[in-house]
C-alpha cells in the first residue's frame, strides 16, 4: 500500500489545464504506465488522498471513477483500489530476431571485445595452461589465482575481501541462478527495482519466485517504500543494481547504500547486489564503495561480461564463507565448475587489466557521446538523462510506442529491446532502452534508422484528448 502523502511526492507538479479530476486521473495513470506506481499497489482512500493533495474527496472520488472506467484501477467493497492495466494492454515481452546480416543490435548492452591488453592476456593465459593439464578441471570454487585476483581487487575498492568468500561462476546470469537455486522456495517473494535487468525477471520466474517490484524514481531510488516493501511483502530476498542500474542508468549514492544495506540486515533480508556495470564509470570523478561495504551479510555478483567481454563467458559471487559453502553443496546440479582457459584469461586481466579498462572507458564514452548527439539532433522530442557510466540509455519516448517501435524498428535493419521488457505486466511502455556499445559509426547509422521507423510509428500515434465532465 501507498500512503497519501507518499502518492502525492510521487505526483510532483501534476495540474495542468484540463480540470483537477482529468489531471489528476492523468498523473496517476503516468505512474503506472511508467513504472514508477507497480501494479497490485494498494492506493490511499480517496480522504485520505484528498488531505495529502489540499483536494476536494469529490475530486479525488471522481479521479478513481475515470481510472476504473479505463483499466488502471480496480476496487472492491471493503478492500479499497489498487492500480491496474486494461484487458489487453500488456504486450507480449518477446525477444526479437538474432540479428544477421545488415540488422543492427541495438538490443543487447554487450560490448565488443577490448582491444589493449586482451591479446596479451589470452597469451599469457595459455602458457599458463599447461599447469593445469594433469588435474580434472573441476573446480566448484574457481582457480584460486583467480579467486586471489577477485579478492584484491574488491579489497582495492573499499571492501576487505578473502579469497574464500568468491565462487567463480559461468557468467553472472549463472550466480544469480545459483543463489536462486538455493535461496529461493517455490512462490517466495524477491524484492526488485523497477525496471529491472530483463534477465533477473526471467531468472526469478523460472525459480519459482514473484517478484515484487519497488519503482525508481526519476532521481534513484525510493527508500521509503523500499522499506515500506520490505516490512510489508516480507520477500525472502532483494534483488539489485547500485551501479549504473540497468536499464536506467542510476548510481546510488553513498548514504542510500548504507541505508539499503541496513534496513535489509535489520529485516533479515538476504541483499543480492548486482555490480556487473561497476567497472564502468566513464566520467571524472570516484566510485562509492561496494554495497557490501557498509554490511558484510551483503551478497554481491561480478562479471567479466561487461568489463571484458561476454565471450569469456565468467562471474563471480562475493559473500559471506558459510555461504560460499552452502553455494558449493548444490552447484553440482547446475554444472561442476568454470573453463579453465578463461579462468586464466581472467586472472590476468583482473591482475594487469587496468589497460584494457582505460580502453574500453575511453570507448564506451566516446561511443555514448556519439549517439546521445545523434538522438539529439534526428529524435530531439526525446527525453533522457546521460548516465556517467554503464551501457545504454533510458529514454522517455513522450508516448507509450515502445514495442510498435520495437515491431517496426526491423522492417529497417534495427533490433531493439522494448520498455516493456524490464518490467512487470506492460509497464515501461514509453520506454526505450538504448545502448552505446557498437562503434561510433555504426551508431550515427543506427541513429537514422531508428528515427526513420519512430516517424512510422508516431505517425499512427494520435494522443487522447482530456474530455470534459459533463
Amino acid at each position: 500500500m501507498i500512503s497519501g502523502r507518499h502518492l502525492a511526492r510521487l505526483l510532483g507538479s501534476w495540474r495542468t489545464g484540463a480540470p483537477a479530476y482529468i489531471a489528476l486521473a492523468d498523473a496517476i495513470r503516468l505512474l503506472v504506465l511508467d513504472g514508477r506506481l507497480p501494479l497490485r499497489t494498494r492506493l490511499p482512500g480517496e480522504r485520505e488522498l484528498a488531505e495529502a493533495l489540499d483536494l476536494s474527496r469529490t475530486t479525488v472520488t471522481a479521479a478513481y471513477a475515470r481510472l476504473r472506467d479505463e483499466g488502471y484501477v480496480r476496487s472492491r467493497r471493503a478492500s479499497g483500489s489498487w492500480t491496474s492495466l486494461p484487458a489487453g494492454a500488456a504486450p507480449p515481452a518477446t525477444v526479437p530476431l538474432t540479428p544477421g546480416g545488415d540488422v543492427l543490435d541495438l538490443a543487447a548492452a554487450a560490448p565488443l571485445a577490448p582491444l589493449g591488453g586482451f591479446g596479451a592476456a589470452v597469451t599469457a593465459a595459455v602458457a599458463e595452461l599447461p599447469r593445469y593439464q594433469c588435474h580434472h578441471g573441476h573446480e566448484l570454487l574457481g582457480l584460486p589465482p583467480l579467486r586471489e585476483a577477485l579478492a584484491a581487487r574488491y579489497t582495492a575498492r573499499g571492501l576487505p575481501t578473502e579469497p574464500d568468500q568468491i565462487m567463480v561462476t559461468n557468467g553472472g546470469m549463472s550466480a544469480l541462478a545459483l543463489l536462486f537455486r538455493l535461496l529461493l522456495g517455490p512462490g517466495d517473494r524477491v524484492l526488485v527495482e523497477h525496471p529491472t535487468y530483463a534477465n533477473a525477471l526471467v531468472a526469478i520466474t523460472r525459480a519459482s519466485g514473484r517478484p515484487v517490484p519497488v519503482g525508481l524514481t526519476e532521481d534513484g531510488w525510493d527508500l521509503d517504500m523500499f522499506e515500506a516493501t520490505l516490512r510489508q511483502a516480507a520477500p525472502r530476498l532483494a534483488y539489485l543494481i547500485a551501479d549504473f542500474q540497468n536499464p536506467t542508468g542510476h548510481l546510488m549514492p553513498e548514504a542510500t547504500r548504507a541505508a539499503v544495506a541496513e534496513l535489509a540486515a535489520r529485516t533479515r533480508t538476504p541483499l543480492v547486489v548486482d555490480e556487473t556495470l561497476a567497472e564502468l564509470l566513464l566520467d571524472p570523478g570516484p566510485m562509492p564503495p561496494p554495497v557490501a561495504a557498509y554490511h558484510p551479510s551483503v551478497i554481491t555478483i561480478g562479471s567479466a561480461s561487461k568489463s571484458y567481454w561476454g565471450g569469456l563467458r565468467l562471474g563471480w559471487i562475493r559473500a559471506p564463507r558459510d555461504l560460499i559453502d552452502r553455494l558449493a553443496g548444490v552447484r553440482p546440479s547446475l554444472d561442476l565448475g568454470s573453463p579453465i582457459l578463461e579462468q586464466l584469461i581472467c586472472t590476468e586481466l583482473t591482475r594487469h587489466g587496468d589497460a584494457a579498462l582505460r580502453d574500453r572507458r575511453a570507448q564506451l564514452a566516446a561511443q555514448r557521446d556519439t549517439l546521445v548527439a545523434a538522438v539529439r539532433d534526428l529524435l530531439p522530442e526525446w527525453r533522457f538523462t546521460v548516465p556517467r557510466g554503464g551501457l545504454s540509455l533510458w529514454i522517455d519516448l513522450g508516448a507509450p510506442v515502445s514495442t510498435a517501435l520495437a515491431v517496426a524498428a526491423e522492417r529497417y535493419g534495427l533490433r531493439l529491446a522494448a520498455g516493456p521488457l524490464f518490467g512487470m505486466d506492460g509497464a515501461f511502455a514509453r520506454y526505450l532502452r538504448l545502448p552505446y556499445t557498437l562503434p561510433e559509426e555504426t551508431l550515427a547509422e543506427a541513429t537514422e534508422r531508428l528515427a526513420t521507423a519512430y516517424r512510422s510509428v508516431a505517425a499512427c500515434h494520435v494522443p487522447s484528448a482530456p474530455v470534459a465532465l459533463a
